[in-house]
């Protein structure tokens, strides 16, 4: 069963992508290459709003794949409930949202729009 978590404000939900353990040649890689600084765009809130109320929209869409800062964003874990005060925080609002349907056990993270560094392309 899919569970669904929409993201609030401007706030984006990322799958990181996680990398290869060793190479195709059955080298192992050291742990360093291991980091976790790239993914991809699951589901982004509507956007944030200026001062005259004005919709200031997300600045990148679902499926690009981005760049992350290595520290920053709210890990949570949608197979056993456990969420971060700003993700029940934001989830309890009844107000806006696109909406996604999540795979069991995958880790995601909810990053804010200003937080990713930009977006990766092929």
């Amino acid at each position: 069963m899919a569970k669904r978590l929409i993201p609030c404000f401007n706030r984006i939900l990322i799958e990181k992508i996680v990398p290869p353990s060793k190479t195709s040649a059955g080298i192992l890689l050291p742990e360093k290459t291991s980091q976790l600084n790239s993914g991809k765009v699951i589901a982004v809130g509507p956007g944030s709003r200026d001062k005259a109320g004005n919709l200031i929209p997300v600045s990148v869409k679902e499926g690009d794949h981005v760049l992350l800062p290595e520290y920053g964003g709210t890990q949570i874990k949608l197979d056993d409930k456990e969420y971060g005060f700003e993700i029940v925080f934001c989830v309890s609002f009844t107000y806006w949202f696109l909406f996604i349907f999540l795979l069991l056990f995958c880790r995601f993270h909810l990053f804010r729009d200003e937080d990713i560094l930009g977006i990766l392309h092929d």
